[in-house]
């Protein structure tokens, strides 16, 4: 699978809210400290900037 591929489907999958589900993500990463309301707040890009996820830093 070419990279740029493997970015989108990875971020499609673990880190964009899913709109027909709610806007939840469907299969977050335990590190990623989803729905906490405390801890810093970090981004992870992929597609040089094109996909942007926001994440708290792990405790």
């Amino acid at each position: 699978m070419p990279h740029s591929l493997e970015n989108y489907v990875n971020h499609f999958h673990a880190e964009r809210n899913h709109q027909g589900k709610g806007n939840v993500i469907l299969f977050p990463e335990p590190e990623d400290r989803i729905g906490e309301i405390s801890g810093d707040i970090k981004t992870r890009e992929r597609l040089v900037g094109l996909l942007k996820f926001y994440h708290r830093e792990a405790a």
